[in-house]
């Protein structure tokens, strides 16, 4: 089981986040989740939105850092991309 995180760089809500993502399954995905504690809610389209106070947590958990565009690339190579706009 393999997941990445991306650095804490996106603004929102007065905060830092960073994406959550598998390159797998969104199974694998949502376990991973399910067992570090984020909550469903944090599921948007095909990742997870991490904040910054949680981000050296789910490291240590076992998601690997990469760039941004490393985890994108690997959503996309994996076919697990759902961008904005489109439907799931």
């Amino acid at each position: 089981m393999t997941l990445y995180i991306d650095p804490p760089t996106w603004p929102g809500h007065g905060r830092m986040w960073s994406h959550l993502v598998s390159d797998v399954s969104f199974d694998e995905l949502h376990a991973f989740a399910r067992r570090v504690g984020v909550p469903e809610r944090a599921f948007e389209r095909d990742h997870y939105d991490i904040p910054s106070h949680r981000y050296a947590e789910v490291v240590r958990a076992g998601a690997v850092e990469v760039g941004s565009k490393e985890l994108l690339r690997r959503l996309v190579e994996a076919g697990l991309r759902r961008p904005k706009g489109r439907p799931a």
